[in-house]
């Protein structure tokens, strides 16, 4: 059974860099691409990042590239989405995703298994 746990969220000033968590079970990295998505309410939920199950390749949104990281940690079986430079446009609920053999993509509608997400407020 798949099962993505996300974690890391809370409030920070802008300019300010966090830290979220993906705790996996039930994938490999090599079977299933991870990707980062972000919803706010009355938005579709917005694709920011991914890595291929394929060969690792790595993909962001012009909206975050730079400024976000998206790291596998194999041992761990953890998908980390490393954020600096905060603005209060980047305040939603961010999501970890997994698409089975999946090249990285950062269309929502491509990954079957969600987290339950986790709150990020970027204000003064």
């Amino acid at each position: 059974e798949v099962q993505l746990v996300e974690s890391g969220g809370g409030s920070v000033r802008p300019g300010g860099s966090l830290t979220l968590s993906c705790a996996t079970s039930g994938v490999t990295f090599d079977e299933y691409a991870i990707g980062w998505f972000r919803q706010v309410p009355g938005k579709p939920r917005e694709g920011l990042s991914s890595i291929s199950s394929l060969d690792r390749s790595e993909y962001y949104a012009d909206v975050v590239r730079g400024r976000f990281t998206q790291y596998n940690d194999n041992k761990k079986n953890t998908v980390y989405l490393q954020m600096s430079g905060l603005k209060p446009e980047d305040t939603a609920v961010y999501y970890c995703a997994a698409e089975r053999l999946g090249l990285g993509s950062l269309d929502a509608g491509r990954y079957a298994y969600w987290g339950q997400g986790t709150r990020v407020t970027v204000s003064w």
